[in-house]
């Protein structure tokens, strides 16, 4: 019966009083979204509200109670000299007091067991025993020692109207309550992240325990390891093997010099001119040739060898082989292990340092 229910209740088709009755208009998509969101009947919608206002009513009365029963007001009464007030409320109204709260609780149940039936008759819930486990805190309020969960029935129907588009509280207010409440639960994740970050730091110290993450990490993405070290080597190193084909700068350049070479050893061949200068006349022309013929030898050995080498299957089968040797390369290394450990420690602190900032001092509530 209340919104405070999990499940949709059944719309009722009849107009809330802030509905007109004007033909349909060409209307934005947000604002067509808005209509066919289904509306709760005008009893619900009541039903909802004086609830909600009785819990808020029930709860303030027991918080001034408290109050007005601790020995904190009883010292404050009798620095003020207003003792007398506070006895005749303790003597004449408490008793009364807690009397009419008793009978709010009894109604409290009653309403709880007839909500109870009613998702039962209409099969809200997959099974008849889900409601009392899905409303625990109304289950939990109806003790008087939890009264205050009470509370959580009035914040769900609030939440609820609000949804539907009712002002229940200044929108200043709302926004200060969701200010606090991101607060806390950034505080609270912030200690719990950083507890655990500095606990899986211990477990690192373990020389077993890194070995075994290091093996674990690099098994588990041994495909991925790979792929992107073939996709590393075809964009990095495949263009610079590249560059030696054909009649590039550095083609010619290491054509040049192992033409040069090649001319250098056999100026530097000793039987060779010895051999040349027994030919009377042409020898010193003959010896020039060959020196030359060597060094075109040698540049065209170059370029055939380049060009059957750095054929570009050639080069992506080699990729391929490469790759496939550093992804399956052996763990076992201390170079390694302490490269990823270093690796792993300058993540967490990058990302310790992260959390500790606290994001809520940059939002403009805190403005006061």
């Amino acid at each position: 019966m209340s919104a405070s229910s999990a499940a949709k209740p059944p719309v009722d088709r009849k107009p809330l009083p802030n509905q007109s009755n004007a033909p349909p208009t060409k209307s934005s998509p947000h604002s067509h979204q808005k209509t066919n969101r289904p509306q709760p009947s005008r009893f619900k919608l009541t039903y909802d509200i004086v609830m909600m206002i009785a819990i808020s009513i029930d709860l303030l009365l027991i918080s001034i109670d408290a109050i007005l029963m601790s020995n904190f007001s009883t010292n404050v009464a009798g620095w003020l000299t207003i003792s007398d007030g506070l006895n005749w409320y303790q003597a004449v109204i408490h008793d009364p007091l807690r009397t009419a709260g008793g009978f709010f609780t009894i109604l409290l149940i009653v309403e709880l067991l007839i909500r109870w039936a009613v998702a039962i008759k209409q099969q809200i819930y997959y099974r008849w025993f889900f409601f009392p486990f899905i409303h625990w805190y109304e289950v939990l309020g109806c003790f008087p020692q939890l009264r205050a969960l009470r509370l959580f029935r009035a914040v769900v129907i609030g939440r609820r109207l609000y949804q539907l588009g009712y002002q229940v509280l200044p929108q200043p207010w709302l926004n200060r309550i969701k200010f606090y409440i991101n607060l806390l639960l950034e505080e609270l994740s912030d200690r719990v992240i950083l507890t655990t970050i500095h606990n899986y730091r211990q477990q690192l110290t373990d020389p077993k325990t890194q070995q075994s993450l290091i093996e674990s990490t690099i098994a588990r993405n041994r495909d991925e390891i790979e792929a992107t070290l073939l996709s590393l080597l075809r964009q990095e190193l495949a263009p610079q093997l590249h560059k030696f084909n054909g009649q590039s700068e550095a083609g010619n350049l290491l054509a040049s010099e192992v033409g040069n070479a090649i001319q250098e050893g056999l100026a530097n061949t000793p039987e060779l001119r010895r051999y040349l200068r027994m030919i009377p006349i042409a020898g010193s022309l003959i010896e020039s040739q060959l020196l030359h013929i060597g060094h075109n030898v040698g540049e065209n050995v170059v370029h055939s060898i380049n060009k059957r080498l750095l054929d570009s299957e050639r080069i992506d089968s080699l990729m391929i082989a490469i790759a496939h040797g550093i992804s399956h390369i052996e763990t076992n290394n201390s170079a390694l292990e302490t490269l990823i450990a270093t690796i792993i420690s300058d993540s967490l602190s990058e990302f310790e340092a992260q959390i500790k900032v606290q994001q809520w001092k940059n939002q403009d509530l805190l403005k006061f």
